[in-house]
């Protein structure tokens, strides 16, 4: 059966954070339907590398399994048609600025109103409340203001631009997603909705779980390149002599000792655990002299060769594809375009017992299930000719 079959929920969304939310949903099992409008640019169906039919795999992958209906939200008509549909779809996901769903009249109060048992989730940058609450923003800023990125650098060098977006994912995705599914348990028990206000700075700023707490209770402000896992000890990445890269992450007393054993300087073994800074700045530099000696395959082999030390490969993303875990986790999963093919995508990460997700379909054309969706709540067929004609759907 599928897990959250009976959850249906209303997307607003138009960014990756809300997207990659409500797709998790679809996965195992809600019904989601994807309001959209020609009018608002849908920036996950700009992105590229398109297909042969000028679509986006981004958006094709973030929208799997959803339906779209395409709606003007600046017409009466249109928020009619949304309040009627949230008498049975009674849970929104909306990622936009403060304000904008209330200028449209599609507000929690306002929909509160009709339906009491409503879950509504906005997804922010700032938050709803708070001086910053209606600026712009994006990833990097969030991760900025929330003080992540700065002990997250070289000494003396920028912060790097991640290559995955933290502020908006385990921020923005994973934090509305945990609202939701907390919300609708309430519901259950009471047969309360609820109001959910996720800001991606609040969920990165909580983030620093570590230096976060240390600063709070003895005021040691976290830097660069000298906490425990920023760099500031051997845990972290070293080149080998072809200029790849591999991650060490061997901290415990018997990982080190693999560690040491592994790159032949078992005189160090003990020195280890010395906390003195002279002490592992030395080990260290004893760690990344070993691996400038070999190339990235030559450790590859003695690292894939029974080590249990915490030590592996930085991979680039295509190599990460055919790696043995990866594949066994079943990660790459084939999913139905519209043209009657099988589309790679990139498989869900939660795995439950008896349970398997759901991939229907990638992302829609936009407007696709308009009238299909319409037709299952009453329509006529001329009515949704008129509502057509009118501008009210698009």
């Amino acid at each position: 059966m599928a897990i959250l079959k009976g959850l249906k929920i209303l997307d607003f969304t138009s960014v990756l954070p809300g997207s990659l939310a409500t797709m998790m949903f679809a996965d195992y099992g809600a019904d989601v339907i994807h309001i959209e409008s020609s009018r608002r640019v849908d920036l996950m169906r700009i992105m590229p590398p398109y297909d042969e039919h000028k679509e986006s795999y981004i958006h094709q992958y973030l929208n799997r399994s959803k339906k779209s209906l395409s709606l003007n939200l600046k017409e009466p008509e249109a928020v009619e048609i949304v309040k009627n549909l949230i008498l049975e779809y009674d849970i929104i996901v909306e990622g936009f600025r403060p304000g904008v769903m209330q200028r449209l009249g599609l507000d929690y109060e306002s929909l509160n109103c009709v339906n009491p048992r409503l879950i509504y989730c906005s997804i922010t940058g700032y938050g709803q409340t708070g001086p910053y609450r209606e600026r712009p923003g994006h990833d990097n800023n969030y991760l900025s203001i929330a003080g992540v990125l700065d002990h997250s650098r070289l000494k003396g060098k920028k912060p790097v631009a991640m290559g995955i977006q933290i502020a908006d994912i385990a921020g923005g995705t994973l934090h509305a997603a945990v609202g939701v599914l907390a919300a609708a348990l309430h519901r259950e028990q009471t047969g309360e909705g609820k109001y959910i206000d996720v800001s991606m700075t609040d969920a990165v700023f909580s983030m620093n779980a570590l230096y976060g707490p240390a600063f709070l209770g003895s005021g040691h402000v976290a830097q660069p390149e000298e906490e425990i896992l920023n760099g500031g000890t051997f845990y972290d990445y070293y080149q080998t002599k072809d200029g790849r890269y591999f991650s060490v992450g061997s901290l415990e007393p018997q990982f080190r000792k693999l560690l040491c054993e592994a790159l032949e300087i078992p005189e160090l073994i003990q020195s280890t655990f010395n906390d003195s800074t002279y002490t592992q700045k030395r080990f260290k530099d004893a760690v990344k002299d070993a691996f400038l000696s070999k190339t990235f395959v030559e450790w590859l082999n003695i690292f894939n060769n029974g080590f249990h030390g915490c030590v592996e490969p930085v991979l680039t993303f295509d190599e990460a594809c055919e790696h043995p875990q990866i594949q066994a986790r079943n990660m790459l999963v084939d999913v139905p375009d519209h043209n009657g093919n099988l589309q790679k995508q990139i498989g869900a990460a939660i795995k439950f017992n008896q349970v398997e997700p759901t991939y229907k379909f990638v992302g829609a054309k936009l407007g696709q299930h308009t009238e299909e969706l319409l037709l299952e709540r009453g329509y006529s067929k001329e009515e949704i000719v008129s509502l057509k004609d009118r501008g009210v759907l698009q």
